[in-house]
């Protein structure tokens, strides 16, 4: 049971060693600017794979249980499936229901886990193999696998590096599952991490050039980091930290210092930032240099989070 590209790499591994006996999947979602039905990355690979897909509304209650339990399955593993199971659905494989969160638990709980670990400056991040239980990435964890986190990893990257961590980590549980003692939660160490909004996006230059870098990164792709420039929203695709000398304080957060071939160098709260890729609406990101080029943006110009754009 999966949905995104994140889930791709742990079914493509069930159907290269298990014997797979169905592919559930979120219904066809609208996409693109042509608001065109589009399969979900799962089911287009299960399809590839030749392998049966079922994309239910709904999959909780005794009487969808009782399908499921029709199949007599071993496990039901789920990857980013993006639904809820009930009690029913978890009673019915005949040894574990298994999920691949990508966090290590009990850290980043819930549906954004990447991108709040990116947020939080984490310099961490890893997958956990857990027993699913009612209540939400609680159950025990049977397999950890860590991997440290790039200066400069967006949470798109860091996701597909995570991808294929889950999916080999999964494996390992599942070709000598007596081995692992799955190891109880302390839920006192327990955070979580929320689905993001499109607002969530919205930079604040008056934090920390460190936070605003980190932000960049947990934002891209989605929903990105924007900000405002003369009324218009901007997306920021990529940035490094220029400086974090407090005398880049002395000007309005969002002020631009100075712009040359290294980048578009920003005031934050403390220090600077220097803007590396930059977007405005309906164009393609751009390369700092082009974006110099392209724009009137001059020395002393300000970006802002005005609430306009949220």
């Amino acid at each position: 049971m999966g949905t995104p590209a994140f889930a791709v790499p742990a079914l493509c591994g069930l159907a290269a060693s298990c014997d797979v006996r169905l592919v559930i999947t979120q219904p066809d979602r609208p996409s693109g600017r042509g608001r065109a039905l589009a399969a979900s990355p799962v089911k287009a690979m299960a399809l590839q794979l030749g392998l049966p897909v079922l994309q239910p509304e709904i999959v909780k209650g005794k009487r969808f249980a009782e399908k499921m339990a029709a199949l007599h399955p071993d496990y039901i593993v789920t990857a980013a499936y993006g639904r809820i199971l009930g009690p029913s659905l978890l009673r019915v494989p005949q040894r574990a229901c298994l999920n691949v969160h990508a966090s290590i638990l009990p850290a980043y709980r819930g549906a954004a886990p990447v991108n709040h670990a990116i947020l939080n400056g984490e310099t961490e991040a890893g997958v956990s193999i857990m027993q699913m239980v009612t209540e939400l990435d609680a159950g025990p964890v049977y397999r950890v696998a860590k991997t440290q986190i790039g200066e400069q990893e967006t949470a798109g990257e860091l996701l597909t590096r995570l991808a294929q961590l889950g999916a080999d980590a999964l494996m390992e549980v599942l070709q000598d599952f007596g081995a692992h003692t799955p190891q109880v939660q302390d839920d006192s160490r327990a955070t979580f991490a929320p689905m993001l909004q499109k607002s969530d996006g919205i930079i604040d230059w008056s934090k920390r050039a460190i936070e605003i870098h980190n932000h960049i990164r947990a934002m891209t792709p989605w929903p990105g980091a924007t900000t405002l420039w003369q009324g218009q929203a901007v997306k920021i695709g990529a940035a490094t930290v220029a400086t974090n000398d407090v005398s880049a304080t002395s000007n309005t957060p969002g002020t631009v210092l100075q712009m040359d071939e290294r980048g578009i160098e920003v005031a934050c709260g403390r220090g600077a930032l220097r803007l590396l890729a930059v977007q405005f609406p309906g164009k393609k990101m751009l390369h700092v240099s082009q974006f110099i080029h392209a724009t009137p943006l001059q020395q002393g110009a300000c970006f802002s989070a005005d609430s306009a754009h949220r």
